[in-house]
């Protein structure tokens, strides 16, 4: 008996030479402000934003016409003959099931454009971020926003670094390709 706890002091004695072996510190990345505050993520965002812009100009000229529509129909109800009332009415009607459906289509395909641009730059972004812990000698890296976190000190926030170091990797093949 006496053995086993004289083992057991022992090897509680040297967990803590074990656990400072390994790295043990934290850090934080704001990722939303890693995907604002960079080259990439700033093209992605200008990507997307025209293409939602593009989708919006097209709803507000379906809207426009669904409206010229809706005017010539209550400015010619009193002269028109049923049946072309009944015509224009029922054009008017699938206009705006085709503005209901247009509306859907683009928010799911901006939907897929931003998942796909945000999957690419998580993709370009992961190993900056893996090679900046391992320089750091870090242990954890936490989504400063996304992690449950309530508080964190600025000291181990690594977004400004993280965001500098893939800039410089963004600009390096760009640079190559400009010299070709």
């Amino acid at each position: 008996m006496k053995k086993f706890l004289v083992s057991l002091a022992v090897a509680a004695l040297a967990l803590p030479t074990f656990a400072q072996s390994a790295p043990a510190r934290v850090a934080v990345i704001d990722v939303n402000k890693v995907l604002m505050s960079s080259t990439s993520g700033k093209a992605s965002y200008e990507k997307l934003k025209k293409l939602q812009e593009e989708r919006i100009a097209r709803a507000k000229k379906m809207d426009e016409e669904a409206a010229a529509l809706d005017k010539e129909i209550n400015e010619k109800k009193l002269t028109l003959s049923e049946e072309k009332l009944a015509d224009l009415t029922k054009q008017l009607s699938d206009k705006k099931i085709a503005m209901q459906r247009f509306a859907q289509d683009a928010d799911r395909e901006v939907g897929e454009a931003r998942d796909k641009e945000l999957q690419a730059l998580e993709a370009k972004i992961k190993p900056v971020i893996d090679a900046v812990g391992k320089e750091m000698g870090l242990a954890v890296i936490f989504n400063k926003f996304e992690s449950g976190l309530v508080y964190a000190s600025d000291a181990i926030d690594i977004t400004d670094t993280v965001v500098k170091r893939f800039n410089e990797m963004s600009a390096a093949p760009a640079a190559a390709a400009a010299k070709k």
